[in-house]
């Protein structure tokens, strides 16, 4: 059985996918996604999960890579990491008591053969006042998150979020579900054997 990688910066992805993998290695892979963002919200975030997993496959092309990307599409703009802590601010006005989308894209590689797929939710927020963006903001500093703002770390003290619709793991950016059944899918027509999921 080939080594799993799965390539992420993530630490939120690496203890999501511990919940369905037993062991797999990490590399982290930077890369440009600025080129990506002129495009439309799903060709991009499947664009660039598919470039996250040819970077680690250059490195490990004997391993079985998994790689993701989750984009905030709010009235069909795309909505990255925040810059700062003032682009943190805008963004979370923006979303205040609007629904946004929610997409992660996966990809799985493994010698000549690559898959990709995404998962989609929706999220409500409520609305926010100066004082609870300033508040959740100093709390979670959430800077290294699509759309500034984790669905995790709302709760009654810090209420940004009103309801949601579809995978929560998605929101989280790891939709734990619809990777477990492609992976295995993957893996049964490449012949791999999936004592690693559980």
């Amino acid at each position: 059985m080939p080594d799993i990688i799965l390539a992420t910066n993530s630490p939120r992805r690496r203890e999501l996918f511990k919940e369905i993998c037993s062991s797999f290695l990490v590399e982290g892979e930077e890369i440009d996604e600025s080129w990506a963002k002129s495009l439309l919200p799903l060709e991009c975030v499947r664009e660039l999960a598919s470039e996250k997993a040819s970077a680690a496959f250059t490195k490990h092309p004997a391993n079985l890579i998994i790689a993701c990307d989750t984009i905030v599409v709010l009235e069909g703009e795309i909505i990255g990491k925040p810059l700062d802590h003032d682009d943190a601010v805008r963004i979370l006005k923006k979303e205040s008591g609007k629904t946004h989308e929610v997409i992660t894209a996966y990809c799985f590689q493994y010698e000549g053969k690559k898959f990709i797929n995404e998962c989609h939710s929706h999220v409500k927020f409520n609305k926010l006042s100066d004082e609870l963006i300033e508040n959740y903001l100093e709390k979670y500093a959430p800077y290294d998150k699509a759309g500034a703002y984790g669905i995790q770390d709302s709760t009654k003290e810090y209420p940004i979020i009103e309801e949601f619709s579809g995978s929560f793991t998605n929101i989280m950016g790891f939709p734990l579900a619809e990777i477990k059944k492609d992976l295995t899918e993957f893996c049964g027509e490449l012949d791999i054997n999936t004592d690693f999921l559980h």
